[in-house]
């Protein structure tokens, strides 16, 4: 492990540090207005959702390298309103040229082609274009510091919130692959949430715990720190009877002919046989394959 202490490195080299690693970051697409009026449109991606009771989003528009402040910053300390866009897939590229840094009072909306739609409870307008959009209410601005990079936290209450109909799946939940949203990660790089790179992962039960795993399972060199997770998520393991009588069935039978004529070892064919159901979320049926080894 590379150990590090903040105060060794420069602060745009352990910025570079957090935000390669720390990933990846939704981005919140915030438009302000200043007491004017006038429109302002940028992203942040030190963002989250923090609460639904009542519902609050955060996010930080920190200081640039001159440790000036950001413009939605002045815009906030004057009219502490905004609403927070969403940004998916089809949009992301506009969305990085609104981050260019004009002069203040230049509306991002204009210059990034983004359609400027007026919000129904709060001054600053939303994006037409965006999947979501939450309009807000500042509950507070938290300084946290005021040099380079120096840190605000701006915490909103959802006063009213938008979302496309075509983000919605047969159930009215919203579904992954069509809101199609992307994450921030370090440099120039981002991640899009479709496809491939969308998986599940099944809430836990109060299954028996890694602890309570066979050695030979916690030290098997074929599965891996997800494999043993969702063997020790089961919540009971199968009897010595159900063991005998899937071993039985005859499903087993390849595995232990070749391992009687010295092909493979027994415990890797069955470890791998494991791995395989383990693949296709069969936890029960992986656990009567392992438990053969005993």
């Amino acid at each position: 492990m590379r150990t590090i202490d903040p105060k060794d490195l420069a602060q745009p080299d352990f910025h570079r540090l957090m935000i390669g690693s720390v990933g990846p970051r939704p981005v919140a697409f915030a438009s302000t207005v200043d007491r004017l009026g006038n429109v302002n449109l940028s992203p942040f991606s030190f963002f989250n959702v923090f609460t639904s009771n009542p519902p609050t989003l955060v996010f930080g528009p920190n200081r640039n390298r001159h440790s000036q402040k950001k413009h939605t910053l002045l815009n906030l300390e004057e009219v502490p309103e905004v609403v927070i866009n969403m940004v998916n897939y089809r949009m992301v590229e506009q969305m990085s040229l609104a981050s260019a840094e004009y002069e203040r009072g230049v509306n991002e909306f204009v210059k990034a082609g983004f359609t400027q739609v007026p919000s129904e409870r709060v001054r600053p307008p939303r994006v037409g274009e965006s999947p979501v959009s939450y309009e807000c209410t500042v509950r507070q601005i938290l300084s946290l510091g005021d040099g380079p990079g120096g840190g605000t936290l701006i915490i909103c209450e959802v006063v009213l919130a938008h979302f496309q109909e075509e983000i919605f799946d047969e159930r009215g939940t919203i579904d992954p692959s069509r809101i199609d949203l992307v994450g921030r990660m370090g440099g120039d790089w981002y991640c899009r949430a479709h496809g491939d790179a969308l998986f599940e992962v099944s809430r836990p039960k109060r299954g028996i715990g890694f602890d309570n795993l066979p050695e030979y399972v916690k030290n098997s060199a074929i599965l891996t720190g997800n494999d043993l997770g969702r063997l020790a998520s089961q919540e009971m393991l199968p009897t010595p009877e159900e063991v005998a009588a899937y071993r039985q069935s005859g499903i087993l039978d390849p595995l232990f002919q070749e391992a009687r004529y010295g092909c493979r070892y027994l415990p890797d064919l069955l470890q791998l046989e494991s791995k395989r159901l383990l693949s296709q979320n069969k936890v029960q049926e992986a656990w009567l394959v392992l438990l053969q080894q005993e």
